[in-house]
């Protein structure tokens, strides 16, 4: 019998690069990717923690379905080698997931010289290294069959924010308005750009805050009561790059629990 619908669900044999790859969520869309017949750029700053998301998978799916690449995607030049890379490892880029972030303390009462430099860090990281990957990945995106892709993850923190983290809040409310803008503008040329805005998740970034204070936390501000896990904010991600979701374009999704549209 055939089917009744006629949209894929699936991104087998899709190239993706993912940013941030070592851990958390990054890891974790790595590894989803994978699982689903994608091959997967697994991009870190890290050599050990590259190597060893890559090894991950090959044990599971074999060799070709993904490669490490170490980068400090703060650095202009290394993002054009990366890309040029992964174009003559396999050919182009179908699906651009622009994770990596950092965290560095911005209070408005900070030195001045440990204010600036915070600054100006998060800033190349967070915001103009995914503006910058776009840019460069733009000409296989449009060759991608069916449409390219792109998921910006941002933060809860461009919607509700922390003391003492403007940097971080700063850049992740960037991220909502680049995936805005370039939604619109690469949206003619069938490139869908959406945004993820992750709440409170199980990482490395929220690892030293105590479990105690973690429960607290959720149980006072998030519906569902519990932290998420990094899977839960990948199968977000994966689903804005399926051929099914060609309609979904400049979209701005928080997963985080129910948090932000909770008042009380």
């Amino acid at each position: 019998m055939s089917r009744l619908t006629g949209l894929s669900r699936s991104v087998a044999g899709k190239r993706a690069i993912v940013t941030g790859a070592a851990s958390g969520m990054g890891r974790a869309t790595a590894h989803l990717f994978a699982d689903e017949g994608a091959w997967v750029a697994v991009v870190d700053i890290t050599r050990e923690g590259v190597d060893q998301v890559v090894a991950e998978i090959h044990s599971v799916h074999g060799r070709d379905r993904a490669h490490g690449f170490v980068v400090d995607v703060g650095d202009h030049q290394q993002l054009h080698d990366l890309v040029a890379a992964v174009v003559d490892e396999v050919g182009g880029v179908d699906i651009l997931v622009n994770n990596a972030g950092i965290s560095l303390p911005n209070s408005a009462f900070q030195e001045e010289g440990d204010y600036e430099a915070n600054w100006a860090r998060t800033l190349d990281v967070n915001l103009t290294a995914h503006s910058r990957l776009i840019r460069l990945c733009l000409p296989f995106l449009r060759a991608a069959e069916g449409g390219g892709r792109v998921v910006n993850i941002a933060s809860t923190e461009a919607i509700v924010t922390t003391a003492g983290l403007a940097g971080y809040a700063a850049t992740k409310a960037g991220v909502v308005g680049l995936t805005k803008s370039f939604a619109v503008e690469l949206g003619r040329l069938g490139i869908n750009v959406n945004c993820i805005c992750p709440g409170p998740i199980n990482t490395g970034m929220t690892a030293p805050i105590p479990d105690e204070a973690k429960e607290t936390y959720a149980r006072r501000r998030v519906p569902l009561r519990r932290y998420g896990d990094p899977e839960e904010v990948a199968h977000m991600t994966l689903n804005l790059c399926l051929p099914a979701a060609s309609f979904v374009n400049g979209a701005i999704i928080p997963v985080d629990g129910g948090m932000t549209i909770r008042h009380t």
